[in-house]
C-alpha cells in the first residue's frame, strides 16, 4: 500500500558527499540501481509530494548532513528545484535528468483517462516510447529489472496522484538563480521531455552545465556509458 509519507533511506557508500536521488513518474528508487556515482546515497524510496521537503530536511537532520546534492529524474526535477530553491545553503549540486517546463493539462488528462481504462497496456508503451531505438542496452536492463514488477504493482491511484502534483507544476527558473553548480543532461531522442524545451531551460540558467546524449530516449541513464558521460561530458 503507498505510504502518504516520503521516505528515505540511507546507503553509505564510502563517499564524503551525500546524493538525494528522486524517481520520476510510473518509476520508483530502483530506477537508479544501475548508477554508480561517486557519492553516499539517500534514495527516496516513498514519494509523497506534500511533505517531501520536511522529510528530507527530518531525515537529514538525522543524519548530521548539512549538505547534500540532489538528483531530479523527470518529474523528480520538479522536487528537485522545489527543495534547492528553498534551501540553497543545503545544496552542494543541483542535477536534473530528463526535465521540461511543464506539462500541459490536456496531455495529462489524457493519460488520467488511458489510465483509468487500461492501466497495463498503455504502461507498458510508456516505458517503451522511455528508450530510443539504438538504446537496447538500457531497454533491455529495464525489461529484466523492473518492468514486470511496475506494471503489476504500480496502481492507478498512485499513478494519478502524480498526474495530479504534475498538473500543478512549472519549473521556477528564477528561483535557481543562487544555485551555482547545476548540472543538466538530456537525450536527443526524448520523447516525454521533448529537447526544445531543456533547451529554453538551459538559455535562462546560464550558470548550468548542459549535456546533451545523442540518441538516447527518456531513460538515457540507464545506458552502460552514462557514469563516462555524467563526469566527462
Amino acid at each position: 500500500m503507498f505510504s502518504l509519507q516520503s521516505g528515505f533511506e540511507f546507503r553509505n557508500r564510502g563517499f564524503k558527499d551525500t546524493l538525494v536521488l528522486i524517481p520520476g513518474w510510473a518509476t520508483d528508487w530502483r530506477i537508479f540501481d544501475g548508477l554508480e556515482l561517486d557519492y553516499n546515497y539517500l534514495l527516496t524510496t516513498q514519494l509523497y509530494a506534500p511533505d517531501f521537503n520536511r522529510q528530507l530536511l527530518s531525515r537529514m537532520e538525522q543524519l548530521k548532513i548539512s549538505k547534500v546534492s540532489v538528483l531530479g529524474f523527470s518529474l523528480g526535477g520538479f522536487l528537485a528545484t522545489e527543495f534547492a530553491a528553498g534551501y540553497p545553503e543545503k545544496i552542494t549540486k543541483l542535477i536534473l535528468l530528463g526535465v521540461r517546463k511543464c506539462y500541459t493539462p490536456q496531455l495529462l488528462e489524457d493519460i488520467r483517462i488511458q489510465i483509468r481504462a487500461d492501466r497495463r497496456p498503455w504502461l507498458y508503451k510508456f516505458y517503451l516510447n522511455c528508450f530510443s531505438a539504438a538504446d537496447t542496452g538500457g531497454r533491455e536492463w529495464f525489461r529484466k529489472n523492473l518492468l514486470k514488477d511496475y506494471l503489476d504493482k504500480l496502481s492507478s491511484e498512485e499513478l494519478i496522484r502524480g498526474l495530479d502534483y504534475l498538473s500543478a507544476q512549472a519549473l521556477n527558473l528564477k528561483s535557481l538563480k543562487r544555485i551555482e553548480d547545476i548540472s543538466i543532461f538530456h537525450g536527443s531522442d526524448d520523447l516525454i521531455a521533448p529537447v526544445k524545451e531543456v533547451l529554453e531551460i538551459k538559455a535562462d540558467l546560464p550558470q548550468a552545465k548542459f549535456t546533451l546524449l545523442a540518441d538516447r530516449g527518456h531513460l538515457f541513464f540507464l545506458s552502460g556509458d552514462f557514469r563516462e558521460r555524467f563526469y566527462h561530458g
